[in-house]
Formats: C-alpha cells, structure tokens, sequence
C-alpha cells in the first residue's frame, strides 16, 4: 500500500513541478520585445485619437452654438479662449504662444452686451487646431455663420515620421448655413 503511495506522489511531482528559471527569463525576454517592437505603434494609435476625439469634441461644440442660438433667439459665438476664459482677439496668442484654436475654445451667448460663458473645452496641447477665424459666430433664427463658409483643421502639433500625411488631419467645414462636416484629410484636399 505504501509503496502505490510513493509512486503516485513521484508520479504527481512529475507532471507538475512548474517553470525553471531559465524558462521565465526567456520568456520575459520575448515579452520584452515584443513591448518595444509595439511602442511605436501605441504611440501613433494614442496620437490618432486624440485628434480623433478633439475633432469630436470641436463639432460637438459648433453643432451646441448654432442650437443655442436658434433655441435662445440671440447671437451665439465660438471663440478662442485664454487660460482666464476670455476670447482672445484674432492674433492674439495664448499663454503657450499658439495662434491657433489649441488654446481652447468657448461658446458664449451675447446677452446684453455681457457675454456668458455657455460651454467651455480646456487647452490640450499636443493637438493643433488651425483656422481661418477668431471667432465662429451663430445668429437666430436659423443659426447661420456670420461671414459664410469656415474651415478648421484638426492635426498632431509635433509631426514626426510616424504622424505624416493626411491620415493624420481631420477637417471641419462649416456651411454658410451653419452646419459642421467632419471629413478625414487636410481641409486644403478634395473632399
């Protein structure tokens, strides 16, 4: 009986006995690797998103101005802002030194000639937003653009040889009528 006891328990240690050392590090090794051969390529997808979700967050804001000035009867307006939340005037810089819409943006409604803030997106500062206005304005009461056809482009602020080509921009149109369009691409490419 004992001896059935022994073999089995010989016989359990066997088949169990686990990983050796020189197994782990190899396998460490390899897992090591493969981390740094993906870095490049986490790096990039995390870029792509974040321009992703700016551009996201861009159109959600022109899409609440041109409601809020339809809803509200009054002159809503998207403008640059500074880190006190002012608009910032159409070539003044905030406080990185940017003169684009990275500074931030915020729509405000013009009620009795003191505007107030209604919705207000911080600076991120690895993203560049470039366009060709100070300011987006919305009037009732349809909620048309103040000076007609506006374009905004969404783009990495430090290009580097994994974030070149278009892939990497996103453009806003804004129609005359004060609808925004969100297209992959540089702004300046056909649509």
């Amino acid at each position: 009986m004992q001896s059935k006891f022994v073999s089995g328990a010989r016989s359990l240690r066997a088949c169990c006995r686990g990983f050796t050392l020189v197994e782990l590090l190899v396998v460490a090794v390899i897992v090591a690797l493969f981390s740094v051969m993906a870095m490049p390529s986490f790096i990039a997808w995390r870029m792509r998103d974040q321009v992703d979700a700016r551009a996201r967050v861009l159109v959600s804001s022109l899409t609440y101005a041109r409601s809020e000035a339809i809803r509200r009867g009054m002159r809503v307006t998207l403008c640059r802002i500074d880190a006190a939340r002012r608009c910032l005037a159409a070539r003044a810089p905030c406080e990185g030194g940017a003169l684009d819409w990275s500074c931030g943006w915020a729509v405000t409604a013009d009620a009795n000639a003191a505007p107030s803030i209604l919705r207000m997106q911080p600076r991120v500062a690895a993203v560049a937003v470039k366009g060709n206005a100070a300011e987006i304005a919305f009037t009732p009461p349809a909620g048309q653009v103040i000076g007609g056809f506006r374009s905004l482009e969404v783009a990495p602020r430090d290009v580097g040889a994994g974030t070149r080509g278009d892939g990497w921009h996103r453009c806003i149109r804004i129609a005359a009528g004060g609808r925004a369009r969100l297209t992959e691409g540089r702004c300046g490419s056909a649509a």
